[in-house]
């Protein structure tokens, strides 16, 4: 039996940042060849052409007609008055992190005003939303209970807290939902809408669960009320190691999140983890989403 060998991440350092992108204009022009690799299409000219860089402006004209292009219109820097330095190093911290970075961290590091920062995240998390596949291998499903630190009744049917549901393959991706609830007809859809009927899929011995059998999947399951939390490959710690590093996270990091938001940072956990064995720096990887 041979073991699956990971791939190794390409190492991307601040001293590599600040080298690659040392001031706005070196995120400007990143940005303009980025998304014209073959040159500037002119709308007005009907062809790609020559363009030079408004210093008073992040923009580009043409040396032809004078038609000016935005390389920042249609990303999330559009319209914005934060530096796109900023913007970059903030990509680059939230790449660099495995429980996340607060905006109150943010403004610290920057200067830029608390709402600011929060807004900059909250951006950039829109690039961490991806879709994921449809799992095929070992599958471990649970559900949890994120609320932070507000008081109430904790596991299964904790009071004041969002439910979020759960997928894992194992030394594969994941994929989280806010939920409105642990029901069978909440956990059923979700699951069979993620995993294949021809993977092996683990849970414990939760009643939402009873009905994957009868509907055609390989389904094992482990009892957690008596106890038992490995019994041979039969187990869910990678779905709760999981479950484990977003609490931790909210918790220790942003120390509570809104139903409203909470799946954006559920994005942006399950995105770090589906990345964490690429070969192109995990900072890159949010860079060429935009």
């Amino acid at each position: 039996m041979t073991n699956k060998v990971k791939n190794r991440t390409a190492k991307f350092t601040f001293k590599d940042l600040e080298k690659e992108f040392p001031d706005s204009d070196a995120c400007l022009e990143w940005l303009k060849d980025y998304r014209w690799p073959d040159g500037i299409y002119c709308p007005i000219c009907d062809k790609v052409t020559k363009h030079h860089r408004i210093q008073t402006r992040p923009c580009y004209k043409c040396d032809h007609c004078g038609h000016e292009v935005y390389p920042t219109a249609g990303t999330i820097f559009h319209k914005s008055t934060t530096p796109l330095k900023t913007w970059f190093d903030a990509m680059f911290w939230m790449a660099t992190t495995r429980s996340g970075h607060s905006a109150k961290e943010l403004q610290r590091r920057t200067g830029v005003t608390y709402k600011t920062a929060w807004r900059m995240f909250k951006q950039i998390r829109i690039l961490l939303s991806e879709e994921s596949p449809i799992f095929t291998g070992e599958v471990e499903a649970d559900e949890t209970y994120i609320g932070g630190k507000a008081r109430g009744k904790r596991g299964r049917g904790a009071d004041k807290k969002t439910a979020v549901v759960g997928v894992v393959e194992r030394q594969g991706k994941v994929a989280v939902e806010v939920a409105p609830n642990v029901k069978r007809s909440t956990i059923v859809p979700f699951i069979t809408s993620k995993v294949s009927r021809n993977a092996i899929l683990y849970t414990d011995e939760f009643p939402s669960y009873d009905h994957f059998t009868r509907i055609g999947f390989n389904h094992k399951r482990i009892e957690h009320g008596a106890k038992i939390y490995v019994d041979g490959i039969v187990h869910t710690n990678n779905i709760e190691g999981f479950w484990s590093l977003i609490k931790r996270g909210i918790t220790g990091v942003y120390h509570s999140v809104s139903p409203k938001y909470l799946q954006s940072y559920l994005n942006e956990y399950a995105f770090r983890y589906n990345h964490r064995n690429d070969e192109i720096p995990m900072f890159k990887v949010i860079l060429n989403r935009i």
